[in-house]
């Protein structure tokens, strides 16, 4: 029997096929699934923020793209990943409130999205599929299996990427 394994905000985990993986209410947060494609092992990572260099005295690296990216990648690798053929896929990164200020502090979903595709460059991880942008939260799934990653939102249509 698989197993549902939830995220939490600023979290991430890590499951092996046929277990999946999922978190709610990605709004301005981006959630970062990766998978390797031959061992089955996938994880999901829901940052909050884009750069942990930003914040003093916080001891929680998930929270942020640049440091839990690189912790999600270290906790395949010891379950069994191969980084040279992780591939991720991205959603969220929400712009939740209609400001007409563009300031980078209103830009927060904008700013995750951008942090975490320059992390995965540097990782050399690449981004087969995104969704992200626009003005609505989602709740995404993740299959490592089939590497399938489901994004639900209210008012629309289910994807898969």
């Amino acid at each position: 029997m698989s197993e549902v394994i939830k995220v939490g905000m600023a979290d991430l985990k890590v499951c092996i096929s046929p277990d999946s993986i999922t978190t709610l209410g990605l709004g301005s947060c981006v959630g970062i699934a990766m998978r390797d494609p031959v061992t089955k092992v996938g994880g999901l990572a829901h940052v909050m923020l884009p750069d942990s260099t930003a914040i003093h005295n916080n001891s929680n690296i998930m929270k942020f793209a640049d440091t839990g990216i690189a912790e999600l990648v270290r906790l395949m690798e010891k379950a069994g990943a191969n980084r040279s053929r992780l591939v991720a896929k991205i959603a969220g990164g929400a712009q939740m409130f209609a400001f007409q200020n563009k300031s980078d502090l209103v830009r927060v979903g904008d700013r995750n999205v951008e942090a975490s595709k320059k992390k995965l460059a540097e990782l050399k991880i690449p981004i087969i599929a995104e969704d992200t942008g626009n003005s609505y939260g989602r709740t995404v799934i993740f299959y490592p299996e089939s590497g399938d990653f489901v994004i639900r939102a209210v008012g629309k249509e289910e994807r898969v990427i």
